[in-house]
C-alpha cells in the first residue's frame, strides 16, 4: 500500500527556515504528482504547494510564494518543502499527499490526492 511519511518538522523562530521532507513508497513514484498542505488549529487544511511528476510544473498558495520552494527527487522517491523567512502564521500540521491518478501539471484541489501522510508539526515562535 502507499505510505507517505514526513520528516523536518519542528521549533523555529520567526525569520527562520526549516526544510520538509516526504518520503513515499508503494507506487511508481515519478508517475504522480505531489503535494502539501498544512491545517493550523482551529482551521480548515489549506493547500501549500504542488509538484508534477516531472517536477516541471509548481504552483504554490499566495501565502507562501517566494518563501517555500517545492521540489522533488525521483531517484529517492522524495518530495521537499524548503520554508524560508518563516512567520508566526506558517504554524501548522504539515501534512505530504500523493495525487490519486495520473495527470498532465498539478491540482491544488485535496480532494484530488489519495494518499496523505501522518503530519509534521511546524511551529514559528514570535
Amino acid at each position: 500500500q502507499v505510505q507517505l511519511v514526513e520528516s523536518g518538522g519542528g521549533l523555529v523562530q520567526a525569520g527562520g527556515s526549516l526544510r520538509l521532507s516526504c518520503a513515499a513508497s508503494g507506487r511508481t513514484f515519478s508517475s504522480y504528482a505531489m503535494g502539501w498542505f498544512r491545517q493550523a488549529p482551529g482551521k480548515e487544511r489549506e493547500f501549500v504547494a504542488a509538484i508534477s511528476r516531472s517536477g516541471g510544473s509548481t504552483s504554490y498558495a499566495d501565502s507562501v510564494k517566494g518563501r517555500f520552494t517545492i521540489s522533488r527527487d525521483n531517484a529517492k522517491n522524495t518530495v521537499y518543502l524548503q520554508m524560508n523567512s518563516l512567520k508566526p502564521e506558517d504554524t501548522a500540521v504539515y501534512y505530504c499527499a500523493q495525487d490519486e491518478k495520473v495527470r498532465v501539471g498539478v491540482s491544488i484541489a485535496s480532494d484530488e490526492y489519495g494518499y496523505w501522510g501522518q503530519g509534521t508539526q511546524v511551529t514559528v515562535s514570535s
